[in-house]
């Protein structure tokens, strides 16, 4: 062969080009040459090769390394490869050599002439002075509207193979740029990468990459360019942005969009990475190892000056193949020449020994020329902020001060200039090395590597960084269900099962129960589809909109991922060759849209595409493809049955005349076997089945499925088919000889084809939702609504279960590890424990009344503890399945549990902040001690709130609050340490709180803890040092438990679900943490290495056991088989009635209700309005009468007096009211009580004030009531969660219909002009028609019309009439449409508001509307009913907006005149506004506050009040009118505490109120000035409790950490601090004038402090003297928690009305309540305080506690009476309880419906106030 020969390579086309031999190092370079113009020779492509050298680099070589350029020649590209598919695959390998080594896209698609590419907007051609060349300007206000897009159409490609992309652009000074990159992928996948400085922050979907673009300094706004914006080189690396970031194989650039506002002068693309500061000259000159940037590329650079004091270089990702620096500085260039950009520096975890502070992060920074490489940190991408330093590179530092080598490195490439250099960073993920052999061995920090070396280590680091790290790898999968229940079809060969699992398709081995996974959906998968031949799966998701998945059923792979045009897709459907898919959905417009999709090109490259498209007005509920012509189909829906056919690309559809059938729901059909060819078998939920003839389009037979005649006789045969009530269908299959039905009562039926008779049945637990029958007729499979899957072997007649599944979110799960065991809990109140090597479920627990809540396992025994909602803890055994012990020593739910492994110890903590602990290894497993509120109140229900060490000596918890993280022993619950995890990312916005908590193998003993921004600390859990903290690139998992499980090498679960996961060996252990999720629990085992696997082997098939373990309780355990034909046993268990689950009633014992005319208190005033409700305000202008709620009450108020009457009797807070026409009766609803099984709804007399009737019905809550136009009708609205709508008769107030809506309502109304029509909206409007049958029963015919096509998506959230035929319905997107009640059609609609719209009320020419937005506004719709008569065409510009009112929150309730010219309206800021349209104001009326109330002050002259709140305001108040006269607001605070200065301060006159804020600040507020006078900041923790001196000049303050302040008042200076009740919160402080002896110490004032750890102090002061002495200290036991239970009502059964609602306990343990008594001041009265709930009097002289008065429940507010003998005790029972201390009587009064947490006497003692959340009450004391 000849030197010529052997210097030739073969070409596409057998074409050859010469190749030169590869110049050494030290070889001269070929003389540079010009780049010839692309298109200047017409010789194509595939033949011929440009005269210029083309340097060819050896395969496996980079350029980077080798340092050989490719310049400045291209082959000639034919016209197919310049085409706009230059990408595809036709082109093959052309499609990389034409664009080799650059091309310059500007050019080659001709921008200038605009017909290959398109322009919006303004954008021009200008001349820059500073590039001296022709540039595009792009600019304008909207982006989105001003732009350059190549290439000219969405639909083509520009096919640009190229890794890198360059961007040579400016962005305009204090403008906005946006760039939008399509990318396609190897998997035929579009990506939208997109770079701007709009954006805040980097996000990322599965389709679209945004990354931002930060100018952080020196910018007149953050996120523009600033003045000085240089022209900037933007490298993009398309291949590594697409495997980082999404894992993906980058293929092409698809299409480019410029957006406003920037100057571009050219986009290149090439395989090359060139350095834009480096020219080919400089490059030939230093012997530079870097690529220069080619000539056409270059930026001018004046002579002598360097390239980046005039423009910037931004290289994303950072991590590309460049040279470290030093290997620069070696060659003996200089650093400048290289390119000196600030690196991006390191935020390591670790800590280093001089860095002793937990918190801190040390950053021990080297010589920059040390290392030009540091770790990979997540960051916003790509930031630019001015700096004129050089960067320093980074190594961190372990805890031994060892060089930690970083696992993924990053490369930084711009250049700091002197003065305004920019500072480029790009944010990049962390990847981590998959294993120690695969990498590269380092050498010593700060050591130089050779050539050979650095490219070496490059390449091997690039193969490993870039390489996916599988921790986890799921293999199983425990659930059923996606989007529905409906989906699960047979493989072909009857050999397997395929169905969703929320997001993952399963595919099951109905024998070897062996799953394979289907993984890539993002949501619950909402259709499954088959095709013959088992080679195509199609799968659709809910969420993000129809997005479709067709996958290779044999290897699992995906073939293509796209989305359709509708929204939903419900149904899909396979022809049997599989070229053919259709699906049925919903477009924007709500419309049914089929979809045709053609399949032929997909296993040749190419995608599905649509080959038909057609709307319908028809519902589809089911849709098939026929086996014998995939040409033809069929579909099924509400009264409509349609056959389809695909004929010439159009696809046409006409509709079964089904004769007396037309009004039929039908739910699926099935084509007959093929031997018939012309059957069709469609089933509705009326019980029928029809067959139809689809070659006459006729019914040929209809049957119908009826229930038994004698359901009590056990052998009576099933009817057959029949008239009569129908069971619903839901499903059918048909085979050669068989149909299966299944049915709504649960059954699976097998007919014959005649349906003579039933061949075979099945029972289920639930409904069956869908039926299938296998390829071969002899197995027929069945789904329920209760998530199981089974299948009927016909030949055995036996029926086995494959999948069991929770029906409701997972809360909590536990593992067992010797047994092999999980166990979930779930919202659906059941705890179920599972098989981890089979699956299958071994137990399931039901509990209809108390909802578990935690649950874990013994770790010896076989049993586990599961904690409820109510409090309790519950020890079950599972050899026997019963409760082994019960306590209840928590009063709130239960949060978490767990045990520790050596089986000596469980804990439980609960919402109200107490934790427990119990000797696990005791037979009773008793409670050894109970630590209150020391456990996070505000953490969900989690297994991972506890955590108990490896080594069961160390316990860790979320607490006291969830910004800290406690750790005690496990032993003696002595807190060890406490970290502060709010301080760990300095550099957030907000302040971090500790989610979720998990310890590390031991040793080392590390706490990894889950905060709430998506990262890990790892702590030392002996000394609380970080140790590490992992990067936040772990938050993709989704969930905290995922985080954890991803640092820590664990094992993992999620929720309803669960699936298997292992990973690869990491460590030799093997632990458990779970992954709540929405629908879920994965299973995740962790592969530590061949010690670390263990394997459970399935073991002998277990015997069905069922056993009764309580009253409310049912556990049973499947059996593997049931009996034959049938299901198991145990699904026909059933869960107990409503009455034997709530048990009898039974009254209260130890409550004293007060005589009628002998009370001691009469209800005076209400102040508040309730803000939570939904038109719960009436009013009748003829009348005059006025009614609102406030909590349990009916405020009726007079508006020109004031005065008040209430009317009590709802257990619960009011939702709604409505007042008869008349005004004579006022209807009101609550909702349920825990003592009442359903909602009640009240009728009142209005003239008497009396209730005449008491009516329920519902069952969750009421939303909306109204009376027919002549009152004889009342209808009652139930929630979403309840659906019905009840008709009852006002005169008999008897029930006359009930209906279960068919989809969610929000609002009704009568019609005004037909007594039995009414309106409903939700999703469209519903109208139902009133119909009296002879015997005088009721019935409601509904016709729905669907929202406009106009109006887009959303709901109808308001309506109300107008003038006659017109209806007005406002939506939750603010739009108000008008309907025309004659024609049934909406002609017209405007946007009346930019959010929900929840008020509408028409009157005459006027339309009032109200919306979540605060707005108020008046509407002139006279024109309306004109409009009315020119239909569709009318147009909303007659309809004017008169006026507009912004109100303090959102409208709720509203009332006007029929004038409209003034009305009441209500706000949800608890406030009801006087409205006047003519003078356009509104007036206050009523006001209250937000949140909770947590102080009451005085006035010393009674004449004012003030309240705080948890809302952040104080308000002042009138104490005669209850009217609000001042009000300071701080926002973004709680006010826990006030007092009110007394009249002894010097200046009557100057009167102040203190208030103490949740922040640590006490402000003092000066009242006659209404104004903020002093500031201070006494304490660091939240402040509880406020007092004056005696004389008014001195604050004393506690705060929640129990310290207490001595302050100044004028000063605002803080002189003492007293800590001897640190560790508990200040309860209560008290400071009166010592006026009764010494008491053995010395001072002026005599104060109390009482803390919540059961302590009392009491001290004398003389605060001018700077003096302070404790006179006596009182220490109570703390009650147990068995003895608080007791005292609460639930140990004592349910209370009598008006009380029926089970107590709301504020803290596991009572406050600490202490007073001076004011009739003699030398007692003390607690309450409390001491083992059992009473009132002691405690003697300052005797030392001694002189009485006791017991209390029938533990006090949560006490106040003494300043005037008679009287005590006023509130209760969390919603009780206030008047002692009488003279005479031992007592009064209890009920009002409240929240626990009563504040009483208050007024100085005169003639007023009490009570305060139960937001509502207060003012009693007028009497008798007394």
């Amino acid at each position: 062969m000849t030197a010529e020969a052997r210097g030739r390579r073969l070409l596409p086309g057998g074409k050859t080009a010469v190749e030169r031999k590869w110049p050494d190092s030290n070889s001269a370079l070929p003389e540079e040459r010009k780049p010839g113009k692309l298109g200047s020779s017409p010789a194509p492509c595939r033949g011929h090769v440009s005269g210029a050298v083309t340097y060819l680099r050896p395969c496996g070589v980079r350029g980077a390394v080798a340092g050989l350029p490719l310049l400045g020649t291209r082959c000639v590209p034919c016209v197919r490869c310049a085409s706009a598919e230059a990408g595809s695959a036709s082109c093959g390998s052309m499609a990389r050599v034409w664009q080799q080594p650059f091309l310059n896209v500007f050019r080659h698609f001709k921008v200038d002439e605009w017909k290959r590419s398109t322009k919006e907007g303004d954008v021009a051609a200008v001349t820059d002075k500073t590039l001296k060349c022709t540039v595009y300007r792009v600019r304008g206000a909207v982006s989105a509207s001003n732009y350059i897009q190549l290439p000219k159409t969405s639909t083509q490609s520009l096919g640009l193979t190229g890794r890198y992309l360059y961007v040579l652009f400016r962005p305009l000074p204090a403008k906005h740029f946006v760039i939008h990159l399509d990318v396609s992928t190897e998997d035929s996948q579009v990506i939208r990468v997109s770079f701007s400085n709009l954006f805040k922050e980097f996000k990322s979907t599965a389709t679209w990459l945004q990354f931002p673009f930060i100018c952080e300094t020196g910018t007149p706004r953050e996120g523009v360019a600033f003045p000085g914006a240089r022209w900037t080189c933007l490298q993009l690396d398309l291949h590594d942005i697409l495997l980082v970031y999404l894992q993906r194989c980058y293929s092409h650039l698809k299409g480019v969009r410029l957006c406003a506002s920037m100057l571009v002068r050219s986009l290149y693309t090439s395989d090359l990475c060139f350095d834009p500061a480096i020219t080919v000259a400089e490059a030939r000159r230093s012997k530079l190892p870097v690529t220069p940037i080619p000539r056409e590329m270059a930026f001018p650079v004046p002579k002598g000056e360097s390239w980046h004091d005039h423009y910037v270089h931004i290289r994303f990702p950072s991590g590309s193949s460049h040279v470290p620096s030093e290997l620069v500085q070696k060659s003996g260039f200089p650093p400048e020449a290289a390119g000196r950009v600030p690196r991006l520096l390191p935020s390591p975890g670790a800590c280093s020994k001089p860095a002793r502070d937990s918190r801190a992060r040390v950053v021990q920074k080297h010589d920059p020329m040390a290392s030009r490489w540091a770790t990979s940190m997540p960051r916003a991408l790509p930031e630019v902020s001015v700096s004129c330093e050089r960067s320093e590179v980074s190594r961190v530092a372990g805890p031994s001060d060892c060089i930690q080598e970083p696992s993924a490195w990053v490369e930084a490439t711009d250049e700091h200039a002197s003065g305004d250099g920019l500072h480029v960073s790009a944010c990049q993920p962390t990847v981590e090395p998959v294993a120690p052999e695969d990498t590269a061995p380092h050498g010593p920090p700060g050591g130089k590597q050779s050539l050979p070396e650095a490219a070496l280590g490059k390449k091997r680091f690039q193969q490993r960084s870039f390489l996916p790290d599988p921790i986890l790898r799921l293999k199983g999968v425990i659930g059923f269900g996606g989007h529905s229940t409906k989906w699960a079809l047979w493989a072909p060969d009857g050999a397997a099962v395929v169905y969703p699992c929320h997001a993952v398709v399963v595919a099951l081995h109905v024998e070897t129960r062996e799953q394979r996974l289907f993984l890539g959906h993002t949501d619950k998968v909402s259709a499954l589809a088959l095709d013959g031949s088992s080679s195509l799966l199609a799968s659709a998701q809910a969420r993000p909109h129809s997005m479709l998945r067709l996958w290779d059923f044999q290897t699992g792979s995906c073939l293509a991922l796209f989305r359709s045009p509708v929204h939903t897709i419900s149904s899909l459907s396979f022809s049997s060759n599989g070229e053919l898919l259709c699906g049925v959905g919903k477009d924007r417009h709500g419309r049914t849209t089929v979809l045709v999709w053609g399949m032929a090109q997909l296993g040749r490259g190419g995608e599905a595409v649509i080959l038909a498209k057609a709307h319908s007005d028809a519902d589809v509920q089911a849709f098939e493809i026929a086996a014998f012509d995939e040409a033809r189909m069929a579909s099924c829906g509400r009264g409509s049955v349609r056959l389809w056919r695909l004929r010439g690309g159009a696809l046409r559809s006409c509709a079964v005349d089904l004769g007396e059938h037309h009004t039929l729901e039908f739910t699926d059909l099935a084509f007959g076997p093929v031997q018939d060819g012309h059957t069709l078998y469609v089933c509705s939920r009326s019980g029928h089945i029809l067959e139809i003839d689809h070659q006459r389009m006729a019914v040929r037979h209809a049957r119908r499925l009826l229930p038994l005649q004698t359901p009590c006789d056990p052998l009576a045969q099933k009817r057959t088919f029949s008239s009569g009530p129908g069971i619903a269908i839901n499903s059918l299959s048909v085979s050669r000889s068989a149909c299966a039905v299944g049915s709504e009562d649960g059954y699976l039926r097998l007919w014959p084809l005649d349906f003579s008779s039933v061949l075979l049945e099945a029972e289920h637990e639930g409904p069956v939702s869908s039926v299938r029958v296998s390829p071969g007729g002899l197995r027929v499979l069945s789904t329920t609504s209760s998530g199981h899957l089974g299948f009927l072997d016909v030949p055995s007649q036996e029926y086995r279960l494959l999948v069991r599944s929770h029906t409701a979110p997972v809360l909590a799960l536990a593992t067992e590890r010797s047994r092999g065991q999980l166990a979930t809990v779930s919202q659906d109140r059941t705890v179920r424990v599972w098989d981890l090597a089979t699956l299958q479920q071994l137990y399931d627990f039901t509990s209809p009344e108390e909802a578990p809540r935690a649950v874990a396992f013994h770790p010896t025994q076989p049993t586990f503890f599961c904690g409820f909602s109510s409090g309790a803890v519950r020890s079950f055994s599972l050899e026997a399945a019963e409760v082994l012990v019960e306590h209840r020593c928590h009063r709130g739910a239960i949060t978490g549990l767990a045990a520790s492994p050596d089986g000596r110890f469980l804990f439980s903590a609960c919402s109200r902040g107490a934790l427990a602990q119990y000797h696990s290894g005791a037979p009773r497993c008793p409670v050894l001690r109970v630590a209150a509120n020391v456990v996070c109140q505000e953490a969900c229900p989690s297994s991972s709130i506890l955590a108990v060490s490896e080594d069961s000596c160390l316990l860790a918890f979320v607490g006291p609050s969830k910004y800290t993280v406690s750790i005690v022993d496990t032993a003696s619950l002595d807190e060890l340490l406490r970290v502060n995890v709010s301080a760990l990312d300095l550099a957030g916005s907000c302040l971090d709180s500790a989610v979720a908590l998990c310890f590390g193998p031991s040793p080392p003993s590390h706490l990894l803890v889950s905060t709430s921004s998506n990262t890990i600390a790892v702590l030392d859990a002996r000394s609380g040092h970080v140790v590490r903290e992992p990067p936040s690139g772990l938050s993709g998992c989704g969930t905290t438990q995922c985080r954890l499980a991803s640092a820590a090498r664990c094992t993992l679960a999620t929720r309803s679900r669960c699936g298997l996961w292992p990973s690869p060996p990491t460590s030799s252990s093997s632990s458990a943490w779970e992954t709540p999720s929405s629908s879920g629990t994965f299973w995740f085992p962790v592969r530590g290495g061949p010690q670390a696997v263990s394997r459970v082997l399935p073991g002998p098939p277990r015997p069905a056991k069922q056993a009764q373990v309580q009253e409310s309780w049912r556990a049973w355990r499947p059996g593997p088989e049931g009996p034959p034909g049938r299901c198991p046993n145990h699904l026909q268990c059933s869960r107990p009635s409503r009455a034997s689950v709530l048990g009898p009633l039974r009254t209260l014992t130890g409550l004293s209700l007060p005589p009628a005319g002998d009370e001691w208190l009469r209800l005076k005033a209400v102040v508040g309005y309730n803000g939570n409700g939904r038109t719960n305000l009436v009013w009748s202008p003829d009348t005059g009468f006025f009614a609102y709620t406030c909590g349990c009450l009916v405020v009726v108020e007079d508006l020109h007096s004031g005065a008040q009457q209430h009317w009590l009797g709802h257990p619960e807070e009011i939702s709604t009211l409505a007042l008869s026409h008349d005004a004579q009766v006022l209807a009101s609803a609550s909702g349920r009580s825990g003592a009442a099984s359903r909602c009640q709804i009240r009728l009142w007399d209005v003239p008497r004030g009396s209730c005449r009737q008491l009516l329920s019905h519902h069952d969750t809550a009421v939303q909306a009531l109204a009376f027919s136009l002549d009152d004889r009708l009342l209808i009652t609205l139930g929630d979403c969660g309840d659906g019905t709508l009840a008709l009852w008769s006002t005169a008999t107030c008897e029930l006359l219909s009930s209906t279960r809506l068919p989809e969610p309502v929000h609002g009704m109304a009568f019609s005004p002009w037909h007594t039995g029509e009414l309106a409903c909206v939700g999703q469209g409007i519903l109208t139902l028609q009133l119909l009296w049958g002879q015997a005088g029963d009721v019935s409601l015919q509904a016709h729905r019309e669907p929202v406009p096509e106009e109006l887009g998506v959303c709901e109808l959230s308001s309506l109300c009439y107008g003038a006659a035929p017109l209806l007005y319905c406002g939506s939750n997107e603010g739009q108000v449409c008008v309907w025309d009640t004659h024609a049934g059609c909406c002609f017209l609609a405007w946007e009346a508001d930019e959010g929900e719209i929840g008020v509408l009320l028409c009157s005459g020419t006027w339309l009032v509307s109200g919306s979540n937005t605060r707005r108020l506004r008046l509407w002139a719709v006279g024109a309306v009913p004109e409009l009315r008569r020119r239909g569709s065409g009318a147009r909303s510009s007659s309809v004017f907006l008169e006026r507009e009112l912004t109100l303090d929150g959102a409208v709720v309730s509203a009332v006007f005149h029929d004038s409209m010219d003034m009305g009441v309206v209500g706000t949800t800021a608890g406030t009801l506004w006087y409205i006047s349209w003519a003078e356009g104001t509104s007036t206050r009326l009523i006001s209250g506050h937000r949140s909770k109330v947590n102080e009451v002050a005085f006035s010393p002259d009674e004449s004012h009040c003030a309240t705080c709140s948890d809302d952040g305001s104080v308000r002042v108040w009138c104490v005669a009118s209850t009217e609000l006269l001042i009000q300071f607001q701080v926002l973004s605070q709680s006010c826990l505490c006030l007092a009110w200065s007394p009249q002894s301060c010097g200046c009557p006159e100057e009167q102040h109120v203190a208030a103490g804020y949740s922040d640590g600040t006490l402000r003092v507020f000066s009242i006659p000035r209404s104004a903020v006078e002093l500031k201070m900041y006494p304490h660091t923790a939240a402040l509880t409790a406020l007092a004056f001196s005696a004389d008014g000049q001195t604050i004393v303050s506690g705060d929640k950490d129990g310290l207490v302040a001595v302050s100044h008042l004028r000063t605002g200076m803080t002189f003492r601090v007293l800590s001897d009740h640190r560790g508990a919160p200040i309860c209560t402080l008290q400071s009166t004038r010592k006026e009764c002896g010494d008491f053995g110490a010395e001072g002026t004032d005599l104060w109390l402090a009482a803390s919540g750890d059961q302590r009392v102090s009491v001290w004398a002061s003389d605060w001018l003297r700077d003096h302070c002495e404790l006179v006596d200290w009182l220490s109570f036991p703390a009650p147990s928690l068995a003895e608080v239970v007791l005292a609460a009502p639930w140990a004592q059964g349910p209370r009598p009305p008006p009380c029926t609602v089970p107590p709301q306990v504020p803290s596991c343990l009572p406050p600490s309540l202490a007073a001076f008594c004011p009739w003699d001041p030398a007692l003390l009265v607690c309450a409390g305080l001491g083992v059992s709930p009473e009132v002691a009097f405690y003697s300052l002289r005797q030392k001694q506690v002189v009485e006791k008065i017991p209390l029938p429940f533990f006090a949560v507010s006490m106040s003494l009476s300043p005037g008679a003998h009287l005590v006023a005790i509130g209760f969390s029972e919603r009780m206030v309880r008047l002692l009488d201390c003279a005479s031992g009587t007592v009064q209890d009064f009920a009002g409240h419906d929240d626990s009563v947490q504040l009483c208050r006497f007024a100085p005169s003692a003639q007023l009490l106030f009570t305060a139960a959340h937001s509502e207060i009450l003012v009693w007028e004391v009497t008798g007394h």
